[in-house]
């Protein structure tokens, strides 16, 4: 099997066990080779609540795919759920292991006030 296969599997079996409700959204990443998105779902509606990217943080500049670009990242969607008014979140790494951009991520999202 291939690596996304696998990190597809333990996305499924993350995913049968958590849920984000309209209390607590699930914050879902997504890591591709050039970019960083992020989500916050509320799965009971099925509805993106607030959602953010690498390229919105480096408007017109050449984006960071590094720890530095996931903790700016993660900053930016910490302001927006305040802006939002959502304080506690479920956090969905989407299969990937808890290092580096995921868990720089993580952190700069608690250093905003998100709950996980």
């Amino acid at each position: 099997m291939s690596r996304n296969n696998l990190r597809i599997r333990r996305h499924k079996r993350v995913r049968s066990k958590i849920e984000g409700t309209s209390a607590r959204p699930r914050m879902a990443v997504f890591r591709s080779l050039s970019n960083l998105y992020v989500q916050v779902i509320d799965d009971s509606t099925q509805k993106t609540l607030v959602s953010a990217d690498l390229r919105e943080v480096f408007k017109g500049k050449k984006v960071e795919n590094n720890i530095g670009g996931a903790e700016k990242l993660g900053k930016l969607i910490g302001k927006k759920c305040k802006e939002a008014k959502i304080s506690e979140i479920v956090f969905d790494r989407g299969g990937y292991n808890y290092h580096g951009r995921i868990s720089a991520l993580a952190e700069a999202a608690r250093g905003e006030g998100l709950k996980f």
